[in-house]
């Protein structure tokens, strides 16, 4: 790939960084909130934000030079076809919350970290729960952590590259460690953070994938460390991949490949051969 595609490569990026900061906002973003929130110049970042307004994705408000989603963004939200990622959760999230006894949790990916949306109430008398709007950090949750493992490469890299806010003294900062830790996830398949957004709690994160295997979401078992330890049992490890792959397989994650598994007439497989 030649440097003249990679530079237009990364303009995109940066584009669709820019307009997703803006879109996850509760409000109004200044060009040096979102500056300081991507890790980018001013210039870059206003020369973005110009071609995003005046294509209608952004608009901006004149009395206050700030922005906010535009036109053209809500009508693509209009006409894209609708997957309610809650209502495809959450029969399999109450069948994990039955089974574990504890908190599960739903996220998404938001510019900052993993954004909940939605949980199902442990059994317990004494319950441990994210509220729904809630931001997670990707470097000190198990729900940030799933999330940036199987990110690409240029997202894990823009992330490690923050600051990096130490919650508690369990909290990992060193990214050394933090890039064993992805690695670790991607391997064993799910995400711990024990007490490292707060003491006393830990969480365990499986990824939800979508037929493209790109990370779309995560499902969580949160609890204190007394019931969820920093080595959680093998049993609630099983039940929360379960689930996560139920998610997944209900996105349609999986289908690709079993079409290319899939036999033909004559009984062979319908897999190409390279020659």
């Amino acid at each position: 790939m030649s440097d003249g595609v990679d530079s237009g490569v990364r303009s995109v990026g940066l584009a669709l960084d820019v307009l997703e900061t803006v879109a996850f906002s509760p409000e109004e973003l200044g060009v040096t909130q979102i500056a300081d929130r991507l890790g980018l110049t001013k210039g870059s970042v206003h020369r973005h934000l110009s071609t995003l307004v005046e294509r209608g994705y952004l608009k901006q408000n004149m009395q206050t030079a700030r922005y906010s989603i535009g036109p053209k963004s809500r009508i693509l939200a209009r006409a894209a076809p609708e997957i309610d990622l809650i209502q495809i959760a959450e029969g399999p999230m109450r069948d994990l919350r039955d089974a574990v006894g504890q908190t599960v949790v739903l996220s998404s990916m938001s510019p900052r970290g993993a954004l909940v949306h939605f949980a199902v109430s442990s059994t317990s008398p004494i319950e441990i729960g994210v509220r729904p709007g809630s931001e997670l950090s990707f470097v000190s949750s198990a729900q940030g952590r799933i999330l940036l493992a199987y990110s690409p490469r240029p997202f894990q890299e823009r992330i490690l590259a923050r600051p990096i806010e130490k919650l508690t003294d369990r909290t990992i900062i060193k990214r050394d460690q933090l890039e064993a830790e992805l690695g670790r996830i991607v391997k064993q398949g799910f995400a711990s953070a024990p007490e490292e957004t707060l003491l006393g709690i830990n969480a365990i994160a499986g990824p939800i994938l979508d037929e493209h295997d790109t990370i779309v979401g995560s499902v969580a078992v949160v609890g204190s460390i007394q019931f969820l330890p920093a080595t959680p049992g093998e049993a609630i490890i099983t039940a929360l991949k379960d689930c996560s792959e139920q998610i997944s397989r209900r996105l349609g994650h999986g289908r690709a490949s079993l079409q290319l598994l899939r036999p033909s007439a004559n009984g062979a497989s319908s897999r190409k051969r390279k020659v």
